[in-house]
């Protein structure tokens, strides 16, 4: 026993270290500055992040978990087995806007899928700064196609066959990225005066600047175009500014001419022997342990370090006073420990803006009265936090310093008050991001069902604001009716569904008074609803009326595990957010309708059963997508055509009612024509032009085939439709190649050519949609020539048991499409088969 949890154990190290150092590879490989890679978990469709390497876990904790399904990158690149590449904020917003409301900073990011047989074992993924084209020498996406497939195939090795001991259910492993070159740490300290722009600078900052002190120039504008030549102009107006008496509100951020990033501190200097004003000044190079030396301790501003997992590494005496700490408590702890004032919301997004960008940011915080607990009051400070290759350099000044807003700082709460600020501070998940408005309302507009509105709440709500559990009520007759539950005990909301509008419990009363009602704890919702149900002992509820438009649709029931307060900015954002879930419903409930209509109509229209010949076998298959509407306006069918049999297969452009109406309509005229004994050309040209008649605008591709089942003499004219396939008895099989013109309904004068061939006895004739061979991210050719080889291998099968099921055939042809849960498109197939005389 205690030798397989050792073993046990000892693989989980394995597969951490295996992560680890894919990871870390992966960030020299991309120029990345942030890696990590999400592996399968026990739970079925659901990613988990198991590393990360140069952020804090705590940062990326929305993202923790990502179900395959959700529009994010990672989810197509794991799905469809491809690299996704998002090189810039733009190119991210325009691909998946979901994910850039998470994250609106200027960076790119690489997903590649972690190969592991049948399907990835992961993704392993690059964050990396933004790059200005789509080109960029940096991202070598070769090597990092090389690294998955070398992580693939050591994880498919240390699971030994039982894949299952690489699913990942935790948290994942936060590690620190390997550290830059060594940056010797430099602070280099200067004085001007004014009056005759002389500068005074010590043997530090000629070091810092790379010049021998006989090669300085000793004035105000030498200094400037020393410390950065872009930003000449600034450093001259800081230095005007501050002799004035208006030193900069933060450090001025410049760049070098390596492009490194420089910090300039200003402040008026009196302390000379002749009482001038002068400007003191420090220049500081950020790099690891910035003042290891000792030299920020001397800074009058707050110097603080953070390593890149949000460690203090380092805080200078100013900046222990402003924290209200003493620095051994300090150094060498968490962030979110030793100062939680600087966490949560906004501050948790500038820091990762900071980390993901390598832009500088310049905030306002609001340190407690005591430096440690949220408190009504307290001061504000002016925070600015500047990138460097191994730790964050942080500054604090008084906002006094900096003429501080009457009301609250702008990047602080608009509720910062004495009473608001706690309430913000209250529990875990006291303050959901701003953003998630934003990420749901992007979100909703992908689910166009009940249930993929529910799903999507249950997805993005409940993780926001650390809810476990979810009810959805729907409106119908005057009464609610349950369409959601996730998280309640099994049963406990079963005498809840269908209620009365009469009836007074809080999911009804929040939609007829359209207020939401918030309840902190059990005890207190037990309280105002005497002899009401309860499901536990503890925990808070908030009900949400879901009104849109004026119209009630129903309510929405969050559940938490434990009591908990909510802050009035939580209250306006729940509130608001309940207004995008009835709207989502109110349209999801127009879909119900629309759908089914659809559905009825297709049912109508596709052939019940297909005619029958003596001579001739067929066997049709239909799938509807599962996007949008779920139906569209493909079609197959098998017509008499005088002494002869038309197989005709279809698919007109869209989804919905309307493509099925259109299906419809071309399906009519085909048999018409087919009915008539018309050759090929004529049935498409005809049906080309009535379609233009009908619905302008609108277009169908189409493959119409004429066989004489005696001879095996077929007719095939093609209109923009892929090319049909043909296994021969000897079992090779082929693409047909059939000349043809272009789509029905675009041009009323186009031909299409006629081609002939012969199917002998036995052969099998496949005609299908574009739904069957597309696949996103790859070529059609390449789908067409995999339903080529298995057509041969299938047809093959039938034959070694003897006699021929061509129903069998088509079942397998479909099989994965069948099976697949995301069909972006309708698929069909038809096939046919001449029978030998003696069957």
């Amino acid at each position: 026993m205690a030798g397989s949890v050792e073993q046990a154990v000892g693989g989980r190290a394995r597969l951490a270290t295996l992560l680890t150092d894919a990871s870390t590879a992966a960030l020299g490989a991309a120029g990345g500055c942030v890696a990590g890679v999400y592996l399968r978990s026990s739970t079925p469709g659901l990613l988990r992040l198991a590393v990360l390497v140069g952020l804090p876990g705590r940062l990326f904790k929305p993202w923790w978990r990502l179900h395959v399904g959700r529009p994010f990158p990672v989810a197509d690149a794991y799905r469809l087995g491809v690299q996704v590449v998002l090189p810039n904020a733009t190119e991210t917003v325009r691909r998946y806007p979901q994910f850039a409301a998470g994250l609106p900073f200027p960076f790119g990011s690489v997903y590649v899928p972690v190969p592991g047989g049948r399907e990835p074992l992961g993704v392993l993924t690059v964050l990396r700064p933004a790059a200005s084209d789509t080109a960029d020498e940096l991202l070598d996406r070769e090597l990092l196609g090389r690294l998955a497939e070398g992580l693939g195939a050591e994880l498919l090795a240390l699971a030994d066959g039982d894949e299952a001991v690489l699913a990942w259910d935790g948290e994942p492993l936060c590690v620190r990225p390997p550290a830059a070159r060594p940056v010797e740490p430099r602070v280099g300290r200067f004085t001007w005066d004014p009056a005759t722009s002389a500068v005074d600078a010590d043997e530090r900052l000629h070091a810092l600047l790379g010049v021998r002190p006989e090669q300085f120039g000793r004035t105000g504008p030498a200094l400037a175009d020393t410390l950065s030549r872009a930003d000449a102009h600034r450093v001259l107006t800081a230095l005007h500014e501050t002799a004035a008496g208006k030193p900069p509100p933060a450090p001025l951020s410049l760049r070098s001419g390596d492009g490194g990033v420089r910090l300039l501190e200003l402040w008026p200097d009196a302390s000379a022997a002749d009482q001038t004003a002068r400007v003191g000044g420090v220049v500081v190079d950020p790099g690891p342990a910035v003042s290891a030396d000792g030299a920020a301790d001397l800074l009058p501003q707050g110097v603080f370090c953070l390593d890149r997992l949000g460690l203090v590494v380092y805080v200078n005496p100013a900046a222990a006073r402003l924290a209200g700490r003493d620095r051994a408590s300090l150094v060498g702890r968490p962030l979110w420990d030793v100062m939680p004032w600087l966490t949560g919301p906004p501050c948790d997004d500038h820091l990762r803006s900071v980390l993901l960008s390598q832009e500088p940011v310049h905030l306002h915080v609001r340190r407690p009265a005591d430096g440690r607990e949220p408190a009504g009051d307290g001061d504000w400070l002016a925070l600015s936090v500047h990138p460097g290759p191994d730790v964050l350099t942080c500054t604090l000044v008084p906002a006094s310093r900096v003429d501080a807003p009457a009301g609250p700082a702008p990047d602080a709460p608009a509720h910062a008050g004495a009473h608001a600020l706690e309430e913000t501070m209250a529990g875990e998940h006291a303050l959901a991001p701003l953003y998630r408005p934003i990420a749901l309302a992007i979100a909703l507009t992908d689910a166009v069902t009940a249930r993929q509105v529910s799903a999507v709440v249950m997805q993005e709500l409940l993780p926001a604001f650390g809810g476990r559990r979810l009810a959805i009520y729907l409106l119908q007759d005057r009464h609610l009716y349950l369409a959601w539950e996730t998280g309640f005990p099994q049963g406990f909301l079963a005498p809840f569904d269908g209620v009365g509008l009469d009836a007074r419990i809080p999911g009804v009363e929040t939609l007829t008074t359209g207020r939401p009602l918030f309840f902190e704890s059990m005890t207190q919702l037990g309280a105002t609803y005497p002899g009401l149900p309860l499901d536990a002992d503890e925990g808070a509820r908030a009900f949400l009326p879901l009104i849109s438009s004026g119209r009630p649709i129903g309510s929405c029931i969050l559940g938490f595990d434990r009591e908990r307060r909510f802050s009035s900015q939580e209250r306006a954002v729940l509130t608001a957010l309940a207004g995008l879930i009835a709207h989502a419903m109110e349209r999801a409930q127009r879909y119900d309708s629309e759908a089914a209509l659809a559905r009825g109509l297709q049912q109508a229209l596709l052939p019940r059963r297909l005619s029958v010949h003596p001579g001739v076998e067929t066997a049709g298959r239909y799938l509807p997508g599962t996007q949008g509407l779920d139906v569209g306006g493909d079609w197959y069918d098998v017509v008499d055509a005088g002494n002869g049999l038309a197989l005709v297969i279809g698919d007109v452009q869209g989804h919905g009612v309307q493509a099925a109406a259109t299906m419809g309509q071309l399906r009519s005229a085909v048999r018409a024509f087919a009915l008539g004994d018309h050759a090929p050309d004529e049935v498409m040209s005809g049906t080309n032009r009535l379609l233009i008649d009908l619905d302008p605008g609108q277009f169908a591709s189409c493959c119409y085939l004429r066989l004489d089942p005696a001879t095996g003499c077929a007719q095939v004219a093609r209109a923009g439709h892929p090319p049909p396939l043909l296994r021969r008895t000897d079992g090779t099989t082929r693409v047909l190649d059939i000349p043809g013109g272009v789509v029905l309904g675009v041009d009323p004068q186009a031909q299409y050519p006629v081609t002939e061939l012969e199917l002998e006895p036995d052969a099998i004739l496949a005609l299908y949609t574009d739904g069957l061979v597309e696949r996103p991210g790859t070529d059609i050719d390449d789908g067409i020539n995999a339903l080529r080889l298995a057509l041969a291998k299938a047809g093959a099968a039938a034959g070694r048991r003897g006699g021929r099921s061509l129903a069998g055939v088509a079942d397998r042809l479909t099989a994965t499409a069948r099976y697949a849960a995301h069909r972006p498109d309708d698929v069909a197939l038809l096939l046919a088969t001449r029978r030998t005389a003696s069957r």
